[in-house]
């Protein structure tokens, strides 16, 4: 049920996420930005007036969902168009357009945007000079200037907007995504419990191959950490808000750690029931101690409406009784009880790392806690 409830709950994010506020306001204020250029450009001074397409194209470049990155995107962009019009320049100052001096430059111009000097502009680089010496030809000089020109103000009038209307601060929207990493990798626990208690060897394969994907997802929200705190830096919006985000930091460094723990009981568990030659045997007596005791941990990762300090002891109840089982079947059998061992010690781990701090007035500050916020 938790695995339906989450993927139902991926699709309405997904939904949600396209038509929130902020991607609402986001679509707005570029197509204000666009209109606003595009008004604008034919009254630019000299051969500028000639090419007024190339404004709105500024203003569409220069959107972005934060601050800091529309104004490092726009000059970017406007650097990589000033390179590229210059190796155009040489070309048409020495050997002039040809089949054998376009391909040259262009190639050249793809050589210079991969030294990372230019930023999102390096693909501009080859596009501009392709641009004026086939769009441009014998009025080379008058279309470059009407060229960056244009796209200058687009630019200017991009980042005007984005001023004017400043977007909203990213965090709750990483948070948010936090909260769903961590439903997933209760999610994924679940699916190993339940796979453990349905048949022996299990069936369902759905957690092996969603093993991968977990490393995947913590990728990404670091990603979105990072442009959570960008979307922060020179916001009006956000100065009046929390300036901190160590917590969100903080509690995805321990989930992305719970999740190389579960990933490596996924694998343990994998190559036992896949045979493979480096699997040790799953004694039949651990399938029931080891599948309550994921499906604890399961709970302890993604129970909202209980109290953390209760999950966290039933949880380690249910460790206990695992390692006790196999610690027992060990010496009964005189063998180590490979993935039972394993498992057991990744779950213990997990416990360690989600154990509630010390509660003050009646707040805990785990990652439990955190999602009741």
């Amino acid at each position: 049920m938790r695995r339906i409830r989450l993927r139902g709950a991926g699709i309405g994010s997904a939904a949600r996420g396209a038509v929130s506020r902020a991607r609402l306001l986001f679509a707005a204020k570029t197509a204000l930005a666009v209109g606003i250029a595009w008004a604008i450009a034919p009254y630019m001074p000299g051969s500028a007036d000639e090419y007024p397409y190339y404004a709105p194209f500024g203003a569409l470049i220069s959107m972005y969902p934060t601050l800091m990155s529309s104004a490092k995107t726009g000059l970017q962009t406007l650097l990589g168009l000033g390179a590229g019009i210059g190796l155009a320049t040489l070309v048409l100052m020495t050997v002039g357009p040809s089949l054998w001096s376009i391909a040259t430059v262009v190639g050249v111009g793809v050589i210079v945007s991969g030294t990372g000097w230019f930023g999102a502009g390096r693909e501009y680089i080859p596009m501009a000079a392709l641009f004026v010496l086939i769009i441009g030809g014998a009025d080379a000089e008058d279309y470059s200037f009407g060229y960056v020109t244009q796209t200058a103000v687009g630019v200017i009038i991009g980042l005007v907007v984005n001023m004017i209307i400043p977007p909203a601060p990213l965090l709750a929207d990483a948070a948010v995504r936090i909260d769903a990493f961590q439903q997933r990798l209760a999610a994924h626990l679940d699916d190993i419990a339940a796979a453990l208690t349905e048949t022996w060897p299990p069936e369902r394969s759905d957690w092996m191959e969603d093993a991968g994907a977990i490393a995947e997802t913590s990728r990404s929200l670091r990603d979105a950490l990072t442009e959570a705190d960008e979307s922060r830096r020179g916001n009006p919006r956000a100065w009046r808000g929390r300036g901190d985000t160590s917590d969100e930091h903080a509690r995805l460094e321990v989930l992305v750690e719970v999740s190389h723990q579960i990933r490596d009981v996924s694998g343990c568990l994998s190559d036992t029931i896949n045979d493979r030659p480096s699997a040790f045997p799953l004694d039949p007596a651990l399938v029931d101690p080891l599948a309550a005791a994921c499906q604890a941990v399961a709970d302890l990762l993604g129970g909202a409406d209980e109290d953390p300090a209760r999950l966290h002891d039933r949880a380690s109840e249910a460790v206990d009784s695992l390692l006790r089982t196999v610690h027992s079947r060990s010496v009964e059998m005189d063998a180590v009880a490979g993935p039972g061992v394993l498992s057991a010690m990744h779950l213990q781990r997990i416990i360690s790392m989600l154990e509630p701090p010390p509660e003050a007035d009646g707040e805990s500050d785990g990652p439990g806690a955190q999602r009741r916020r």
